[in-house]
């Protein structure tokens, strides 16, 4: 009977090391799919901010796109009235003997 008893308790805490590790094997897969959970958060936290980045950044380039436009506009209107004022003045030069 003895005999029964000590290997009821071997079979016993065998079966305990074997559910231990078992345990210890889920608590680590457990935190590596934690772990994986947040970096895939954190992934997707930068791909938001880099998205809304882009949008400003579009939005920033668009209005100097408009800027350049408008400054390129403003230099041809001085450009011809630069021209314009050089006629005048050599016809005025001219017709008094400049």
């Amino acid at each position: 009977m003895a005999e029964i008893d000590c290997m009821e308790k071997t079979s016993i805490t065998d079966a305990v090391k074997r559910l231990d590790a078992a345990v210890g094997h889920l608590e680590t897969a457990v935190q590596r799919r934690m772990d994986a959970d947040r970096s895939l958060n954190s992934l997707q936290d930068d791909l938001q901010r880099l998205g809304e980045d882009r949008s400003q950044l579009a939005a920033s380039l668009d209005e100097s796109e408009a800027r350049a436009l408008r400054l390129e506009e403003a230099n041809k209107d001085v450009s011809r009235r630069l021209v314009s004022a050089m006629e005048t003045i050599r016809s005025v030069l001219d017709a008094h003997g400049g």
